[in-house]
C-alpha cells in the first residue's frame, strides 16, 4: 500500500513542481511569499472541509504544538524553496535539494537503526546518486545554451553562495523533518496519521494568513488569489501530495523518503513536454536508473 501512495505523491509533487516554476514571478519580490499564502490556504481548507467535516474526524488542537517540530521543518523549507526558485535556472539548487531524502534515510538508519534489505540499500543510492547527476546534466545543458546564446546572466543568477546557501538549507532543514516525521508516524507512533496531517495543514494555514496579513498592512501588498493560477494548481497538487505522503512515510519510513525524492524525474519530464525543453541521452539514462530503483524498492518491501 505505501508503494502506491508513494507512486501517487511522486506524480503530485512532481506537478506541482512544474507550476512552482511556472507561477514563479520574477519581476515580484514578494512571488516566494504570496505561494507560501495559497499554499496554506489550500492545505488549510483541505484539512477542514476534507478531514473535519467530511470524515468527521475529531481534531486536537494541542496536537498543532506536538507536530510543530516536523510542520516548522517542512514549511521553513518550502518557503527557501520559493526564494530559491528566482535562482534555479543557473544554479546548482536541483542536486542539492533533491538530496534532502538521502538525508532523512541516512538519519534514520544511524540515529534509528532502520533496515533494508541489500537490493533496497543499493535502490536508494542509486536514485539519489541519479537525482544528483540528472540536476548535474541539466545545470550543464544550460550553461552550454547560455553560452552558444551569448546571452550574460546577472552574477547573482550564477554558482554564487546566494544561488547555493538556499538549496543547501532546503535540502538540510527538509531531510531533517523527513525524518523526524518518520520517527513520529513509523517509529515511536506519536500520533495519527490524520492528527498529522492536520496539525500540518492547519500550521500551513495559520503560517500562510500570518503572512497575507503581514504582506497587506505592512508593505501594502494585495493578492488576489483567484488570478495566481499556477500558485493555486501548484498548492492543489502539493496538498495531494502532502495527503498522500503521510500514509506512505508511515509505513516505511527508511524507504519512502529517498523513493519520494524522486519526483523531480517528473518535474523534468514536465517541463521537457509542456515548456518544450529537451533531454540530453545522459539525463535519460539517469530516469531509466531511477525508474528501475523506485520497482525495486516496491518489489522487494519485507
Amino acid at each position: 500500500m505505501w508503494f502506491m501512495s508513494a507512486l501517487v505523491v511522486v506524480f503530485a509533487w512532481g506537478t506541482a513542481d512544474l507550476f512552482y516554476k511556472l507561477g514563479n514571478n520574477e519581476k515580484d519580490k514578494y512571488s516566494a511569499q504570496k505561494t507560501v499564502v495559497i499554499v496554506g490556504l489550500v492545505m488549510g481548507l483541505h484539512a477542514f472541509f476534507y478531514y473535519y467535516l467530511y470524515l468527521g474526524v475529531s481534531f486536537e488542537w494541542k496536537n498543532l504544538l506536538i507536530y510543530l517540530p516536523v510542520s516548522s521543518m517542512y514549511i521553513l523549507s518550502m518557503a527557501i524553496g520559493y526564494v530559491g526558485l528566482r535562482y534555479i535556472e543557473l544554479s546548482v539548487s536541483s542536486p542539492i535539494s533533491n538530496s534532502s531524502g538521502a538525508v532523512s534515510a541516512l538519519l534514520m538508519f544511524l540515529i534509528l537503526g532502520a533496515k533494508m534489505v541489500w537490493i533496497q540499500f543499493i535502490a536508494v543510492a542509486v536514485i539519489s546518486v541519479a537525482i544528483f547527476m540528472l540536476s548535474v546534466y541539466e545545470k550543464q545543458e544550460v550553461d552550454h545554451e547560455l553560452k552558444v546564446s551569448g546571452n550574460v546572466v546577472d552574477k547573482k543568477y550564477q554558482k554564487s553562495a546566494l544561488a547555493i546557501i538556499f538549496p543547501i538549507l532546503y535540502c538540510v532543514i527538509d531531510g531533517l523533518g523527513t525524518f523526524l516525521d518518520g520517527y513520529y508516524l513509523d517509529y515511536a507512533e506519536i500520533l495519527p496519521e490524520n492528527q498529522a496531517n492536520m496539525s500540518y495543514e492547519f500550521t500551513f494555514l495559520i503560517v500562510g494568513l500570518l503572512l497575507w496579513g503581514y504582506l497587506r498592512v505592512a508593505k501594502g501588498e494585495k493578492i488576489d488569489v483567484f488570478h495566481e493560477k499556477y500558485k493555486g494548481l501548484a498548492a492543489l497538487f502539493e496538498t495531494l501530495g502532502q495527503f498522500f505522503y503521510i500514509g506512505a512515510i508511515a509505513s516505511n519510513s527508511i524507504v519512502v523518503a529517498p523513493m519520494i525524492a524522486s519526483y523531480s524525474i517528473v518535474s523534468v519530464l514536465w517541463s521537457r513536454i509542456f515548456l518544450k525543453e529537451k533531454l540530453t541521452k545522459k539525463q535519460y539514462v539517469m530516469i531509466f536508473a531511477i525508474i528501475i530503483s523506485v520497482v525495486v524498492l516496491g518489489f522487494f518491501d519485507e
